[in-house]
């Protein structure tokens, strides 16, 4: 058996973001269970890229962003696809590739990793070729049963199974909940409207009656920051909410340690929405239950009534009362949202992909 794989990320870390990370994570499990890796990915920022390409134990192909950049990832994959027998395509223009790429190494195992947004991003011949992409696959695998019923209305004769996403349970096992008798609430993303920010700050009047002493932390890219905080002194809570940008992992982890509960309130616009929310996850290994909107991939990420509660993200009193909910009953749900986070630990996950690269393969 042939075991070189490479992958063909839209992302890929240092800088932040759900398919990088999960494309990473991927590449980094299954050279551990023997594969030889590549990665075809973008440069976004080249200094910290090639900082962070030096310390990795696989290859990574990196392609400067010019008028020449898809050419240039087609070369590239091309380039690597004779000597590999797997190829993972992961985001919007890597399964244009994968695609072509089929057309011509047919004999060669093909596999798509969906995430959601990207499945009907762009004008209607974008839509069209994702569409005609998605056909030549020979494995669809979707992120959140949330992605695989929007992947079906691309074209409901699609083959999906669902692999969700994982994170590495090791980076936060040692790590315990902080005890605090105040409600700390804590959001980890882009600060964006579709990350749903702007929905925990409208709940926070009535929040604020039943948790006088509330505070709201929001920790990431401070994107739409002067807008949120424009909305929150309109409503008068601006006192309550810290805007702490982007932090390390070692910052993150101490504010989410000290936090009650982690909200995930993202808020679909058109047809970009949260495929699946490991932030949820990761703040379930430490103890914090967490509150997600159910109208999108966080669904997955939250087992309703168990690790957390799973909201109208549009409506306030649905949030207080999931919020009421969890302090109620606060040591059984973060036991809970423990033992729940376990499951998605990528010593798991990879098992699963192993399973469907190495079928028929």
């Amino acid at each position: 058996m042939n075991n070189k794989a490479f992958i063909i990320s839209s992302e890929f870390p240092p800088l932040p973001g759900g398919i990088g990370n999960h494309a990473y994570l991927l590449s980094k499990y299954l050279q551990l269970s023997g594969y030889e890796i590549s990665v075809v990915c973008d440069f976004r920022k080249e200094k910290e890229d090639l900082a962070f390409d030096a310390k990795q134990t696989f290859k990574i192909h990196r392609i400067k962003r010019n008028k020449f950049t898809q050419l240039n990832r087609i070369k590239k994959a091309n380039s690597l696809i004779k000597q590999n027998a797997t190829v993972i395509c992961s985001g919007k223009f890597s399964l244009w590739i994968g695609a072509l790429l089929k057309t011509f190494f047919y004999k060669k195992k093909f596999i798509a990793v969906l995430h959601g947004s990207e499945l009907k991003a762009g004008n209607k011949a974008l839509q069209s070729l994702t569409k005609w992409s998605l056909k030549k696959f020979d494995s669809l695998i979707a992120v959140s049963e949330f992605t695989k019923q929007f992947a079906l209305t691309v074209d409901s004769n699609l083959s999906i199974q669902v692999i969700n996403n994982g994170f590495e349970i090791a980076q936060f096992e040692s790590s315990s909940k902080e005890s605090s008798t105040a409600l700390n609430l804590v959001t980890v993303g882009n600060l964006t409207f579709r990350k749903g920010q702007q929905n925990v700050i409208r709940a926070l009047p009535l929040l604020k009656e039943q948790f006088p002493e509330v505070h709201y932390h929001c920790i990431g890219i401070p994107t739409e920051r002067d807008k949120f905080s424009e909305l929150a002194k309109s409503l008068g809570v601006l006192d309550h909410i810290t805007f702490h940008g982007i932090l390390s992992d070692t910052e993150r982890n101490t504010i989410i340690k000290k936090s009650s509960i982690f909200l995930m309130l993202s808020q679909r616009i058109k047809n970009d929405f949260e495929g699946f929310g490991i932030a949820v996850l990761e703040a379930n290994s430490l103890g914090i239950p967490a509150i997600g909107s159910r109208d999108s991939g966080i669904a997955d990420a939250i087992k309703n009534k168990y690790s957390g509660i799973l909201v109208d993200q549009n409506n306030p009193k649905d949030i207080v009362n999931a919020v009421i909910d969890i302090m109620k009953n606060y040591p059984k749900y973060s036991e809970q949202s423990q033992e729940w986070s376990t499951h998605f630990d990528w010593n798991h996950i990879i098992h699963h992909y192993l399973k469907t690269i190495q079928h028929e393969a």
